[in-house]
């Protein structure tokens, strides 16, 4: 009976092995391991990582011509006819943010003041949450500094060079696509 247990033992400790071995950065042990030389832990982490492309699309973006706007990643894509991105950035979102779904562009401004007093360019509205407009932005000074969190503001910022890409592709009426 020893035997048996033993050799149950030692075959469950080789497949933990095993499986500790195979198992992908995402499900490894966050326990630190002991520091090892440059060289060794090189050869030890050889596993190539695919390449992130950052004009993948989001899979539940839906179809056709369309702006993206990722609430978690704080992202923005703007996707052709065909569903390819033809530019995809980073924003600095808003305190109030309309709720995941489908909106369309309802107006649009070249120039004003921003409700945080900041003078602001391209505006592109296109959600209303509790009285408060839901926008794309750029600040005139290129600025994206994180929002007062009490402020009921729904610009949501971008660099310059994004805002003009956003000017010239949401025009009124297109689709805007918020997603979690």
């Amino acid at each position: 009976m020893a035997g048996l247990t033993a050799a149950a033992v030692a075959a469950v400790a080789f497949l933990a092995y095993q499986a500790s071995a195979n198992a992908p950065d995402s499900v490894a042990s966050t326990t630190p391991s002991p520091k090892t030389s440059a060289s060794a832990s090189a050869q030890a982490s050889a596993k190539p990582k695919a390449p992130v492309d950052p004009l993948a699309v989001p899979a539940a973006s839906g179809t056709g011509e369309r702006v993206v706007y990722a609430l978690e990643d704080r992202r923005v894509w703007l996707v052709g006819e065909d569903n390819k991105a033809t530019r995809a950035f980073t924003v600095m979102p808003s305190p109030v943010s309309p709720p995941p779904g489908v909106y369309h562009v309802t107006s649009r401004s070249g120039t004003v003041q921003g409700s945080d007093g900041v003078p602001i360019e391209h505006v592109v509205r296109f959600a209303s949450v509790d009285e408060v407009t839901v926008g794309f932005s750029a600040a005139q000074d290129g600025s994206m500094a994180s929002p007062d969190p009490t402020s009921k503001t729904g610009g949501v910022r971008m660099k310059r060079a994004d805002g003009n890409a956003m000017w010239t592709f949401a025009t009124v009426g297109a689709k805007v696509v918020v997603i979690p």
